[in-house]
This record gives C-alpha cells, structure tokens and sequence, in this order.
C-alpha cells in the first residue's frame, strides 16, 4: 500500500457525519420543516375553521336532537322482555266432571 494514498481519520469522521445528516437527522428536519409550514398555513385558515367548528357543533346537536325524537316516538307501551326464564302456566282442565 502506498502511505501517500493513505486515507485519514478525518474523512472517515466527514463521511460518517454526512451519513448521519442523510440518513437520521435529514427526516427529522424534513417532518419539522412540514409541521412548520403547516402551522403558518393554518394562521391564515383559524377564522374558517372556527366557522367550521361552529357548524360542525351545531350540526351534531341537530342530529342528536332527532335522533332522540324518533327514538321517543318508537317506543311502544306494553310490557317488557327482560329475558328471565317465566314459570310455566297452568293449562286449563279438559276432563269433565261426573
């Protein structure tokens, strides 16, 4: 081997590091860089989301609201299957007397 070609510690450190910027820190940085630009997107959007909320709010109360009036509408009267075992009953007599 030719000592003048020898490699030094030092790019062996600079590749190593350029491996780590690629290969780990790169798409953490990626992700942040996104939730950063989403955040300052969504500033300009608050008001239309608040009115968004607030529509979806009063949307959910108006289903509900019917949905508990039909439920109250269907409920029949009588009696209720609790699902208990009944005793059986007693069968009137067909034999007649003599």
């Amino acid at each position: 081997m030719n000592p003048e070609t020898k490699s030094s510690g030092r790019s062996l450190l600079g590749v190593g590091g350029l491996a780590a910027l690629a290969c780990c820190i790169g798409p953490i940085m990626a992700f942040l860089g996104g939730l950063g630009v989403l955040s300052a997107i969504g500033t300009f959007w608050v008001p239309a989301l608040a009115a968004l909320t607030a529509v979806a709010l009063i949307a959910a109360a108006w289903v509900l609201h019917r949905r508990r009036r039909a439920a109250a509408c269907k409920a029949a009267p009588g009696p209720v299957d609790l699902g208990l075992p009944t005793p059986p009953r007693a069968e009137p007599s067909t034999r007649s007397s003599q």
